[in-house]
């Protein structure tokens, strides 16, 4: 599994899991309050099956255990999303995954006074690891997709709110991307760069 990250150290507290790990382990990122999520893959010869939230195992972690909105994306490959999040008090928590293909997930923190505090990570989701990644609010999200189709899955707190859309260019913080010429959207290719984002997040705030 491809994994990268911004500060060039390895993932704070790789390797520990919450209970119910017979279902998922939660594994801490680099980024404080990002986890992986990498459930049991039980496979047979009628295909997979992958359960990729168990309230348990969140709540004992202390993070969302309800969703407002549930919907998916599909890209060809070469396509960056990203990097996007919503502004308070519209800002939510969320979780994604990929169920179809592969991609490279990058987030980048942009809560004032973390200690990763305009810094990302990086890993890949696939199908056939069945991963995903659980993203706390103030951290932005993207992705590039490395297979033909890939499909992104994505689970938020609270509904889209397109007046409180937000997000940083993509090539604007020191992310190497597999690719110096993706496909974008004109959306993201016209969003701010880093150094322009006056960020309204504050780490250890939250919202209701």
């Amino acid at each position: 599994m491809h994994t990268t990250t911004g500060s060039g150290r390895s993932p704070a507290g790789a390797g520990k899991a919450g209970p119910g790990t017979s279902a998922l382990e939660l594994v801490d990122r680099s980024v404080p309050g990002c986890f992986e999520i990498r459930p049991r893959v039980f496979a047979d010869h009628r295909g997979r099956f992958v359960k990729v939230f168990v309230e348990e195992v969140f709540a004992a972690r202390g993070l969302a255990t309800r969703f407002a909105e549930e919907f998916y994306t599909v890209s060809a490959r070469g396509v960056v999303r990203g990097m996007h999040l919503q502004l308070p008090p519209h800002d939510h928590d969320k979780i994604v995954y990929c169920p179809a293909g592969s991609v490279l997930d990058v987030v980048l923190d942009l809560r004032v006074g973390s200690p990763t505090f305009r810094r990302w990570d990086a890993l890949e989701l696939s199908a056939e690891a069945g991963n995903g990644l659980y993203i706390p609010r103030g951290v932005a999200h993207g992705f590039y997709a490395l297979t033909d189709q890939a499909v992104m899955a994505y689970l938020v707190t609270t509904p889209h709110a397109p007046s409180h859309d937000a997000g940083i260019r993509w090539d604007s913080f020191g992310m190497i991307w597999p690719d110096p010429a993706p496909t974008l959207s004109a959306r993201d290719a016209a969003l701010p760069a880093l150094e322009d984002f006056a960020s309204p997040f504050e780490y250890g705030s939250r919202q209701p």
